[in-house]
């Protein structure tokens, strides 16, 4: 007879196979024992004060790893707290692994503690939900888990284990060990479809690239560059796909996105789905006669809201090649410069705002200060509304996976999680977080995870003292003085909430204050907020931070 495991044991033990290295998780009982078997397989327990940041790292962690982010959350109010972040996940399409305790299976429906069944919450937002009613089968779920949360369309899963089911032990050697288990393989397009995208591209006058975050997860950025080069066009990027092409690209283009869309004759979108913020491919946003190239790992995604002229199923760096060898070389010379005196215009005049000195603090001057700590090293995560679309349009992100936001679900509160997840991933970095106020109130106290394990995240935060997305859009539909709920304090000093945690606090109410904030911040080896005062109304942006 062999050793004898109890599923805690099984479970670390298929972790550490996946290569993974690190879970996220608020202690439970229901789940205890399987912090002792990452203790013994060198697996790092990184433990939260709420299961929502524990799955926002999870998330984060795959986006940096590109391996399968883990959180084990507790029986009952466990799921429940973490069932935000499996959502975000699944609409961002980020691939981790949930692992839920249940409530023993000899006591199931006797009113035990936290006894309640949640399958039918977590199935609409996972790829793939189960639960394990046998010890020695643990293995094969794990590994179903793993695989599909990482092919096809990535997103997340959720494996649930009642309590005594997680503790029986069993002989190690009667149980199979799945080792083989998911393929690496990329999937190719259509030949004779890549042939007619890459002739409707080379004829269009006016093409243009619409890069998504699969073009990330696909690891596409040397096959995007070489495929801009080589067709001529202009790319512009969304989602995690910021970051794929750098900035001093030729290619590369942001400014200008929304003429282009209304102007182009041949748009190719890869890897992104066409949803709001891609304004649903409708008319007069993007031009109703242009030939629409749609390239997805999902065929689902290809045709949704909008007609496509030339859909293709593929991996999105496979396509790339494909395309770029049937492409050769085309010259779309005449579009490319105007769209580059577009995006020269449209800076001069928001530069205009990236150096005023005006009190409260305009948005753009913050973003303008904050884009001089981003360097290739330092990841920024985005976690709020208006300050961190400004951000995104500011910042030099040149690398992929250099930026994190929460995708399309827009949850606001990613931001913590995020942070963590780098920090364990990515230790060489610096981590650099763009806070709204608002998304400070709800995960923000895991700025003591970040002081417990010594990770040096510096967060800045826009502090406009409302949640300024809807606050705009009270004031406009009904009036000065009829905003409620979207109101904060004048008197939040988030700051001195960071230091209360053990971390470093700046507290700046002056433009010509923020630089020298921010360095001290990074300078003081310790998690850090720097909470700055920034004008509700500023001139020269409507609605949303959008620039007029």
């Amino acid at each position: 007879m062999g050793n004898l495991i109890d599923g805690g044991e099984i479970i670390a033990r298929m972790i550490k196979r996946e290569g993974v290295d690190h879970i996220f998780t608020l202690s439970g009982g229901h789940v205890q024992n399987i912090y002792e078997g990452c203790l013994n397989n060198d697996v790092e327990i990184i433990d939260t004060r709420h299961e929502q940041s524990a799955g926002h790292a999870a998330d984060g962690y795959s986006r940096i790893t590109f391996k399968p982010g883990v959180a084990v959350v507790t029986a009952g109010p466990g799921v429940t707290d973490v069932v935000t972040a499996v959502a975000n996940a699944y609409q961002a399409s980020s691939p981790m692994v949930i692992i839920g305790g249940r409530s023993p299976l000899r006591q199931y429906d006797m009113g035990s503690l936290q006894d309640i069944e949640l399958m039918d919450v977590m199935k609409p937002i996972t790829k793939w939900a189960q639960t394990v009613y046998e010890t020695r089968r643990i293995p094969y779920y794990m590994a179903m888990a793993f695989r599909e949360a990482m092919t096809g369309r990535y997103g997340p899963t959720f494996l649930q284990i009642p309590s005594d089911v997680l503790f029986e032990r069993v002989d190690e050697d009667k149980i199979d060990w799945p080792e083989n288990y998911r393929t690496s393989g990329e999937i190719m397009g259509d030949p004779a479809l890549i042939k007619e995208a890459a002739q409707a591209i080379a004829q269009a006058e006016r093409p243009m690239v619409m890069a998504g975050s699969g073009v990330f997860w696909h690891r596409a950025h040397k096959e995007l560059a070489e495929f801009a080069k080589a067709a001529d066009v202009p790319v512009y990027t969304n989602a995690m796909g910021r970051g794929s092409l750098r900035q001093d690209n030729p290619h590369f283009f942001s400014l200008s996105r929304k003429p282009a869309f209304a102007q182009s004759d041949c748009i190719v979108v890869l890897g992104a789905p066409i949803d709001f913020r891609l304004k649903y491919g409708r008319s007069p946003a993007w031009n109703p006669d242009a030939k629409v190239i749609q390239i997805d790992i999902d065929p689902r995604d290809i045709g949704r809201n909008r007609d496509f002229s030339i859909g293709i199923e593929a991996n999105i760096r496979q396509a790339l090649l494909q395309l770029t060898g049937e492409i050769g070389t085309s010259s779309h010379t005449d579009w490319m410069q105007t769209l580059r005196g577009m995006e020269g215009s449209a800076d001069a005049q928001r530069e205009v705002y990236m150096n005023s000195d005006s009190m409260p603090i305009h948005p753009l001057r913050l973003c303008k200060e904050i884009a001089e700590f981003v360097d290739d090293d330092t990841i920024v995560i985005g976690d709020g509304g208006d300050i961190v679309a400004q951000a995104a349009s500011v910042l030099p992100v040149n690398n992929p996976g250099q930026w994190m936001d929460p995708g399309p679900f827009g949850t606001l509160g990613v931001g913590t999680g995020f942070c963590m997840a780098a920090s364990v991933a990515a230790p060489n970095k610096k981590v650099l977080m763009v806070n709204g106020d608002g998304t400070f109130g709800l995960n923000g106290f895991d700025f003591d995870t970040f002081v417990r394990f010594d990770m040096p995240v510096v967060a800045v935060v826009g502090n406009d003292r409302t949640w300024h997305q809807i606050y705009v859009e009270q004031k406009a539909m009904y009036g000065e003085g009829r905003t409620p709920a979207t109101v904060l304090g004048d008197n939040a000093r988030y700051d001195k909430v960071v230091e209360g945690l053990g971390g470093h606090g700046e507290f700046v109410e002056h433009p010509e204050q923020i630089h020298a904030a921010i360095a001290r911040a990074f300078d003081s080896g310790k998690p850090a907020c720097v909470n700055v005062l920034m004008d509700p109304d500023p001139p020269g942006v409507k609605g949303g931070y959008e620039f007029k």
